[in-house]
């Protein structure tokens, strides 16, 4: 405990003064920290104090890089403390300490090791033509590629599901007026979000709501209702959102299922679509699901459950346990350039010089997740998204 004071020894507060020897400590090097009673008043004054006696502030991301520099972390590692620090969802925040404490990384480095050793029996053949070393690659070699394959395939599965819950998804609901979008919207929300009438074209812009669905983030768009309309505001509502239904992960096609039938025209989506036909509550006489349509009523919650788990397996969701990594879309190119070399080398059992880039090109692309092999560029973009010091 120690009083803490200016230049000019004035008290600005009471707090601890806390010392880390390196390497103990965060980044690995010397570290000492003030901890004071908080208020912007006070520790604008500690700052400014601090700065006047020769600190500097931190820039985005400088700890976390020290750390990085000083191997207390590796790349995944350190852009696991971004996703934690900016989690939606409590899953997301458990997926992403898994990666901080080091598993995605460890899974990543398993097979790297897996493959410097089938990248060394494999340049003994070409080192060492003269000795009999083939019989000793034929059968070992083609189960050891397909063990590798297997394994990647389970850490792109965990990496994809991190990937879902680190960046989320929008889920548009789209359809003619009063077909209950917003009332699906509320139902989906939690709380009576949007306003609800019988007046046609209620909505006018988009409304935005961020959801939890089985613990993934979602984005939920209320959009206009789509018609041909004289009223120039109502209009631009509608436009808006034909652009929202283009940009969506999912859209939510509704349809009043006590008067209508699912309409069959195509829409104009990037994403994937789901019928919904509404207000069964009106009425007794509506199909079962199928793979194209889901019967709900928003009023009263009948078939929402079916809903939701429709949409997270059109996001590409899976429950599975725990095994969830927080993942970048680097991390999943990554990946996809390791299975992709996995599966040529799977074909090159007598091209040995081709199988050996192979694997070579495999390990690289695997050494990239935990930042073994990266530009200056790429660890630039990655802690200038930090906040501010962390």
């Amino acid at each position: 405990m120690c009083d803490f004071r200016d230049a000019q020894g004035r008290a600005i507060d009471a707090g601890l003064a806390v010392y880390f020897p390196a390497p103990h400590s965060y980044t690995g090097e010397d570290v000492l920290e003030l901890h004071g009673h908080g208020g912007p008043a006070v520790v604008d004054q500690l700052l400014r104090s601090c700065l006047e006696a020769g600190a500097r502030l931190a820039d985005p991301g400088e700890f976390t890089f020290r750390a990085f520099l000083n191997h207390r972390l590796d790349l995944a590692q350190a852009e696991a403390v971004a996703d934690l620090i900016d989690a939606a969802t409590a899953r997301a925040a458990r997926s992403a300490a898994r990666s901080l404490k080091g598993e995605f990384s460890a899974e990543v480095n398993k097979l790297i090791d897996q493959l410097i050793d089938l990248r060394v029996r494999v340049e003994a053949c070409l080192d060492f033509p003269e000795e009999d070393v083939e019989p000793f690659l034929a059968a070992p070699l083609a189960d050891a590629l397909d063990h590798l394959a297997r394994q990647l395939s389970i850490i792109k599965a965990a990496a994809g599901r991190g990937a879902i819950l680190r960046e989320g998804a929008t889920v548009v609901m789209s359809g003619p007026p009063n077909v209950g979008k917003s009332s699906l919207m509320n139902r989906l929300a939690g709380w009576d979000l949007a306003i609800v009438t019988d007046i046609p074209g209620t909505t006018r812009d988009a409304l935005r709501e961020t959801v939890e669905i089985d613990g993934v983030p979602v984005q939920l768009i209320d959009t206009a209702g789509l018609r041909d309309s004289a009223d120039v505001v109502e209009r631009l509502g509608i436009e808006r959102a034909r652009e929202a239904i283009k940009r969506a992960d999912v859209t939510l096609r509704l349809f009043d299922a006590s008067q209508s039938e699912p309409p069959t025209d195509a829409v104009d989506t990037e994403g994937s679509v789901i019928h919904v036909g509404n207000k069964i509550d009106l009425t007794s006489n509506f199909p079962q699901d199928t793979d194209d349509v889901i019967y709900v009523s928003a009023i009263t919650g009948q078939g929402i459950d079916a809903l939701k788990v429709r949409i997270l397996g059109l996001l590409g969701w899976r429950e599975e346990g725990e095994l969830v990594y927080t993942a970048r879309t680097r991390h999943l190119n990554a990946l996809d350039r390791a299975s992709w070399h996995l599966t040529e080398a799977r074909g090159q059992h007598d091209a040995y010089e081709l199988l050996a880039e192979h694997l070579r090109q495999a390990q690289v692309a695997l050494s990239e997740i935990g930042g073994a092999v990266s530009s200056d560029e790429l660890l630039g973009q990655i802690f200038s998204r930090f906040c501010i010091g962390k």
